[in-house]
């Protein structure tokens, strides 16, 4: 299909598309990239759908789709695909300082 492991990708939005002969491939060929950040299952089955992206080594899995983001849900990369997370409570935690305030009102 053209799409090998040492394929240069540019740093914007890429997706690879490639046939494969069923599930135990497709989870081999995404594991196998240095990158994890997003990959889209698609299937009628949302077991299968389940099952496939608890093995897939990505910050986030689609399914159906691959063109969504939903900000409570969180948005994270694995391997070279960065550290840290963002969206949800999760990275906007990460992204504030807190302080509180005690203030004691004269009485």
């Amino acid at each position: 299909c053209g799409i090998s492991r040492t394929s240069c990708c540019a740093s914007a939005p890429v997706a690879a598309v490639a046939p494969v002969d069923g599930d135990e491939e497709a989870v081999a060929r995404i594991n196998d990239s240095r990158y994890g950040l997003t990959a889209s299952v698609w299937t009628k089955d949302q077991e299968t759908a389940a099952a496939l992206g608890r093995r897939l080594e990505v910050g986030t899995v689609l399914v159906n789709r691959c063109d969504h983001l939903d900000p409570s849900l969180p948005w994270a990369g694995w391997k070279d695909s960065g550290v840290g997370l963002t969206m949800s409570h999760l990275g906007f935690d990460r992204m504030v300082k807190t302080r509180g305030f005690h203030i004691r009102e004269k009485a």
